[in-house]
C-alpha cells in the first residue's frame, strides 16, 4: 500500500474496530496497584484485562492463541501468541504495552474528565490514552495487516501487563511463567517492539535509545508524640520540617536541585552530547518540549542541548508526596509531631539502583540533628537501559518508515522516564534489537492532567510498526 492508503487503512480500522472499546477503556479507573492497594477487590484491572482479551479475540490474526496468564497475588498478563507465516527460523518478536494507569491528578481543564473519552480535533483526552492504552490496538492492527496481506513474518507475541506504573514488580514472574503457558517455548527474541515511549515532535518517527532508572525512598522524621502549640514548643522542640530541609540539602543543591551524590551519576560520553546537540537543532527552543511552564518561569538550563542531557543522563530528585502537613484551610498554630516525605529519583542508565538507594539512605540516617527519630523505606527501584547498537536492516527500515509516514528523517532520543521491562529484556536477551517508540509528544502530559492521544501520530506509529515487522520477516 502507498503511504496514504496505509494510513487510511489504519485510521478506518481504528474507527470501525477500536474506538468503542478504547472509549470504554478510558472510562475505567484502573489505576496501578501502587495507587490502589485493593485492586483485586475493586476489580478495575480485571475489567480492563477482560475487555482487552475480548477485543483481541475478535481482532487478532485468526490463528492466534489468546489468554490471560494468572499468577496468585499478582496482576494478570494478557498474552497473544501469533504463529509465524512463511518464516524458517524459530526466533520471535515480542511486542509490549501496559494497561494500568496513573492516578487522575488535579488540574484537568474545564469539560475534560480523567476517566472519560473526550474528542477535540485530532486528540483523545483521558487518563491512559497515550500511556499506554493504545499499545494493544496498534500492535494487533499492525500484526493483522501482515496476515490480511499474506506478508511473511516471524512468530509474534504481544504481552500487555497491568503493573507498569508500579514499576513492573509482577513482570519478571510472568516472563518466567510464559514458557509454561505457551504452546511452544518462547525461544530467542530477536526484536522487541515497545509502544510505551514518547516523541519530541509529531513530525518525525522518534526511537528511544535510552531510559533512566527509578528510585523511590520514603522517610519520616518524628520529633513529638503529638502536635503541640507552636507558641509553647517553638524554640524548644526542633522542627521536623527544618530537619527534612537539612537532610535534603545533603542530597541535592537547594537552588538548582543538582544531585550531590556521585553514586547517582555517570560519565556522559561525547556521542551522547553530540546527539543532544543534533536534536536541539530540531527543537530550537524550550517551547518545543511542550511543557506547561507557568508564566515567566525559566528552565533550569538555557541551552536546549543541556536540557536534553539533564533530562536523560543526569539524576534528578522530586518530592512526590508529603504527609503530616495539613491543608492551609485546616492549618493551626501547631508544631508538627512528624512529617513523612516520598522522594522520587530518576537515575541515569548505568547507575545501579541498589547502590543509589544505599547512598541516599546513608545520607538520610547519618548524624541526625537533635537525635530526631527517623525511619527510611526503599519503596521501589528500577534500572535504566541503553539500547544495543542498531543493526543495518532495522536502521534502514526505521529511516524509510519515518520518511514515508512522517515526511522527515527518523530521530533518536533519550527518555527521561522509566520502562522497567526494557532493562529486564535487555539483560535477558542481549542480542535482541529494539524498536522503542510512542506517541507521548509535546503537551500530551502523561501522568499529569489533560493527557491525550494524538491520533494522526498513533496511525503513523502503527504503520511504522507494520513496516518494521515486515522487514524483520524478510531479512533472512
Amino acid at each position: 500500500m502507498t503511504y496514504v492508503n496505509l494510513i487510511e487503512h489504519f485510521s478506518s480500522a481504528w474507527n470501525e474496530k477500536v474506538k468503542d472499546t478504547f472509549d470504554k477503556y478510558l472510562s475505567i479507573p484502573n489505576v496501578s496497584p501502587a495507587f490502589d492497594a485493593s485492586w483485586e477487590k475493586t476489580g478495575h484491572i480485571e475489567k480492563v484485562v477482560q475487555l482487552f482479551e475480548e477485543w483481541a479475540r475478535e481482532n487478532a490474526p485468526v490463528s492466534s492463541k489468546i489468554y490471560i496468564q494468572r499468577i496468585a497475588g499478582k496482576t494478570p498478563l494478557l498474552v497473544i501468541d501469533i504463529p509465524a507465516l512463511n518464516y524458517a527460523d524459530n526466533d520471535c518478536v515480542l511486542l509490549y504495552g501496559h494497561l494500568d494507569k496513573q492516578p487522575p491528578m488535579d488540574g484537568w481543564r474545564e469539560n475534560l474528565e480523567p476517566f472519560q473519552a473526550t474528542y477535540i480535533d485530532d486528540r483523545i483526552y483521558g487518563r491512559g490514552s497515550a500511556d499506554d492504552g493504545y499499545a494493544l490496538f496498534s500492535s494487533l492492527l499492525a500484526c493483522k495487516y501482515l496476515e490480511e496481506n499474506n506478508i511473511s513474518h516471524a512468530r509474534m507475541i504481544v504481552i500487555i501487563e497491568a503493573c507498569e506504573e508500579s514499576g513492573s514488580p509482577d513482570l519478571p514472574a510472568h516472563l518466567d511463567e510464559l514458557n509454561n503457558t505457551l504452546d511452544e517455548p518462547l525461544g530467542d527474541i530477536s526484536l522487541v517492539v515497545c509502544l510505551d515511549s514518547g516523541c519530541l515532535t509529531y513530525d518525525h518517527l522518534w526511537i528511544t535509545r535510552s531510559l533512566r532508572g527509578l528510585l523511590q525512598i520514603n522517610f519520616d522524621v518524628k520529633v513529638l508524640e503529638q502536635g503541640t502549640h507552636s507558641g509553647g514548643a517553638g524554640g524548644i522542640v526542633p522542627s521536623a520540617f527544618h530537619i527534612i530541609r537539612e537532610l535534603l540539602d545533603r542530597i541535592a543543591d537547594p537552588r538548582t536541585g543538582a544531585i550531590k551524590l556521585e553514586e547517582l551519576k555517570v560519565d556522559i560520553r561525547d556521542d551522547i552530547k553530540q546527539a543532544a546537540t543534533n536534536v536541539a537543532k530540531i527543537l530550537e527552543t524550550t517551547d518545543a518540549h511542550g511543557l506547561p511552564f507557568a508564566e515567566g518561569v525559566e528552565p533550569l538550563h538555557e541551552d536546549v542541548a543541556d536540557q536534553l542531557i539533564a533530562n536523560t543522563y543526569e539524576p534528578q530528585l522530586e518530592i512526590i508526596g508529603l504527609e503530616g502537613i495539613p491543608k492551609i484551610e485546616d492549618a493551626g498554630n501547631v508544631l508538627r509531631p512528624h512529617i513523612s516525605v516520598a522522594l522520587s529519583f530518576r537515575l541515569p542508565p548505568g547507575v545501579d539502583p541498589q547502590v543509589a538507594a544505599a547512598a541516599v539512605s546513608e545520607q538520610l540516617v547519618k548524624d541526625r540533628s537533635f537525635n530526631a527519630q527517623l525511619s527510611v523505606v526503599v519503596d521501589s527501584l528500577a534500572s535504566g537501559w541503553e539500547a544495543p547498537q542498531i543493526q543495518d536492516w532495522l536502521n534502514v527500515v526505521l529511516s524509510d518508515a519515518s520518511k514515508e509516514y512522517f515526511g522527515n528523517d527518523v530521530q533518536s532520543m533519550g527518555e527521561g522516564g522509566t520502562i522497567p521491562f526494557m532493562a529486564m529484556l535487555g539483560e535477558k536477551y542481549p542480542q535482541a534489537q529494539f524498536m522503542v517508540t510512542g506517541v507521548l509528544g509535546p503537551e500530551s502530559n502523561a501522568h499529569g492532567p489533560n493527557e491525550f492521544l494524538h491520533l494522526p501520530t498513533c496511525m503513523k506509529v502503527t504503520a511504522s510498526v507494520s513496516k518494521v515487522l515486515e522487514a524483520h520477516g524478510g531479512r533472512i
